[in-house]
């Protein structure tokens, strides 16, 4: 079927139009769920069967300093920054702006389909919208908050956004910028060793050496530069670390840990190959079959499920391979779990306090695990230690200091920002 010329489109415009109204749903759906390269290449050959009509924005944010964060909102993350710049920092109203990615979305105050978020109407609402109303912008992952209005990443908008006065922030999520040669070369475990896995790595590669150079030139002119988790200061050396943020009432719990006979392990991985699950279950499997423990693998639970998901755990793996920790380890020790997991020295080092995950590698899990269980006193007290932990830097008021100086145009201070080095 010919979609690219000007006949052939009209054919297939009525085509779609003669669909009936189940089969029209499927194609909506299915173009919402297609990756964003695939959609970059058809959307513009491709029309849409109706006209999607974008959801109804929210009221704009009121006060002197109004904040975007947009447009990723990775594991709900961009909801949380907001809400923490708003708890905090007096004077801040914040928005948070997504498009939609995924089957389950996470909290934002406004997000679009992907055939909204891609139209040309719709974007240059979306700049009006932007520069009329908000005094600062956190573009995350450096996608563009705009949609691909100025480009494919958010390079094109940033010199329009700052052109109209807007303060500027970028915030490196992970795949932006993490260098996968740099990785595993300071990092034994690193992902990026596997031979299997070698084209992918050979994209991310380019993509980070693409998005990076943009980062550091950005940096360099004096623009402000996060990462939300430590491990990417090795690929953005002076940026600043804005911790991830956890809501510790949703996560809080009454459930004992290590005091039925056969502890629960749970592992939950976003990416299994980024994870590690199969090291994971190579370690775990042998001592759930053996009645060691009992082994939960949980994957595409919404996210209101999870808390009671955690809760029900004595212990959750995290990841052995990143050599850091990020959203998930948080939500486990906020849920007062004993959190295992590979966090390399340096990583630690820059978390500036004692980092309550027990350490553990492809090589040491099922050791790590069986000792555990043996010694669940030292289990205990990890949990012990994760809950104030996470109180600690992960429920905000850390990130909304770290946000502070750039929000409030004062001056920073160690004491307001984690490890940066």
């Amino acid at each position: 079927m010919d979609a690219g010329g000007g006949g052939g489109r009209s054919r297939f415009r009525e085509r779609l139009a003669a669909l009936s109204p189940e089969h029209k749903d499927r194609f909506r759906r299915l173009q919402r769920r297609l990756p964003s390269r695939v959609v970059d290449r058809l959307l513009p050959a491709v029309p849409t069967i109706e006209a999607v009509e974008p959801p109804p924005r929210p009221p704009v944010p009121s006060g002197s300093v109004r904040l975007l964060v947009a447009p990723a909102n990775f594991a709900g993350q961009g909801w949380e920054w907001a809400r923490a710049a708003e708890r905090y920092l007096p004077g801040v109203a914040a928005q948070c702006f997504a498009f939609e990615r995924e089957a389950m979305p996470y909290h934002a105050d406004y997000s679009v389909p992907v055939a909204v978020y891609r139209s040309q109407e719709w974007m240059r609402e979306q700049e009006r919208y932007v520069v009329e109303h908000f005094t600062h912008v956190l573009i995350e992952a450096m996608r563009p908050v705009l949609g691909p209005l100025y480009g494919g990443d958010a390079s094109g908008e940033v010199p329009v956004l700052s052109g109209h006065g807007l303060a500027v922030a970028l915030l490196c999520h992970g795949s932006d910028v993490r260098l996968p040669s740099r990785h595993s070369r300071l990092y034994a475990w690193s992902p990026f060793h596997d031979p299997g896995w070698a084209a992918e790595v050979a994209g991310l590669e380019k993509q980070a050496l693409r998005l990076g150079r943009f980062v550091r030139a950005y940096q360099q002119a004096g623009g402000r530069v996060y990462v939300s988790t430590p491990d990417l200061l090795d690929d953005v050396p002076g940026a600043t670390w804005l911790p991830v943020v956890v809501e510790m009432d949703r996560w809080r719990n009454e459930a004992p840990v290590l005091q039925r006979p056969v502890p629960v392990v749970v592992h939950a991985p976003s990416h299994s190959r980024i994870k590690g699950t199969e090291a994971v279950e190579a370690a775990l499997l042998p001592l759930h079959d053996r009645g060691v423990i009992e082994y939960r693998r949980i994957e595409r639970l919404a996210p209101q499920a999870m808390p009671e998901a955690f809760a029900s755990a004595d212990a959750v793996v995290d990841q052995l391979r990143l050599g850091s920790y990020g959203v998930a380890a948080c939500e486990a020790m906020a849920a007062g779990r004993v959190v295992v997991g590979h966090v390399d020295e340096r990583v630690r080092a820059r978390v500036g306090r004692r980092l309550p995950i027990i350490e553990a590698t492809p090589a040491t899990l099922a050791d790590t695990i069986t000792d555990l269980v043996r010694d669940r006193d030292r289990g205990r007290g990890a949990a012990t230690e994760s809950v104030p932990f996470v109180q600690d830097l992960h429920d905000g008021r850390r990130s909304a200091a770290v946000l502070g100086p750039w929000l409030m145009g004062e001056p920073s201070s160690e004491a307001d920002e984690p490890g940066q080095k």
